[in-house]
């Protein structure tokens, strides 16, 4: 499998929209939608990671399958309300590194 760019995951999911899926969903459903995934992704990482134990119902779903779920709806997002999640991430990503520059390395919390 050949990896894809954000801009190209923007662009994949929009031709899928606008094909197989019709139209999207208005923008607060789709907040609704990205709420209830990350529920999801948070039951599996409670039972995996956590000391919940894991039902019948949820031993099918996969930790990727969520986190791709996620992923697929906050894309969704971003392209309904104009984000390039490129120029996004790459903009948060240098505000972190100036910004905590210097906060997590001296976080006693963090260290060894």
């Amino acid at each position: 499998m050949q990896e894809i760019t954000l801009s190209q995951a923007q662009q994949q999911v929009d031709t899928w929209i606008k094909t197989v899926g019709v139209r999207y969903f208005s923008e607060l459903t789709n907040m609704a939608i990205l709420t209830e995934e990350v529920g999801e992704l948070a039951r599996i990482m409670a039972r995996t990671y956590g000391d919940q134990s894991f039902k019948k119902t949820d031993m099918e779903k996969g930790l990727a399958d969520e986190m791709a779920d996620v992923l697929w709806v906050l894309i969704c997002l971003a392209n309904q309300t104009g984000v390039n999640l490129t120029e996004a991430f790459e903009k948060n990503l240098q505000k972190k590194t100036v910004r905590d520059a210097e906060r997590h390395k001296n976080n006693p919390k963090l260290s060894g």
